[in-house]
């Protein structure tokens, strides 16, 4: 399980969310995401949801990869 509240951690967080262009203030609806980098992720629903599930999950894998710990299992959508 991630440390979310590590300072490496939120540094690639905050990275992430500039490049995929995820306000930064929303950047705690990735943290679950994190916590369990390999459990089930949401895909989108089509529902026009803000953030989209999808942005979500992008965050997370692109944060993941600049950890050098990159998702491992199945992509989502």
């Amino acid at each position: 399980m991630l440390d979310v509240k590590d300072a490496a951690v939120q540094t690639a967080l905050r990275r992430a969310c500039e490049e995929v262009g995820l306000p930064d203030s929303l950047r705690g609806c990735v943290y679950p995401l994190l916590r369990d980098p390999e459990g089930d992720w949401p895909d989108c629903c089509g529902g026009g949801c803000h953030p989209c599930a999808s942005s979500l999950v992008d965050v997370a894998m692109r944060t993941l990869e600049l950890l050098g710990t990159p998702r491992r299992a199945p992509g989502v959508g």
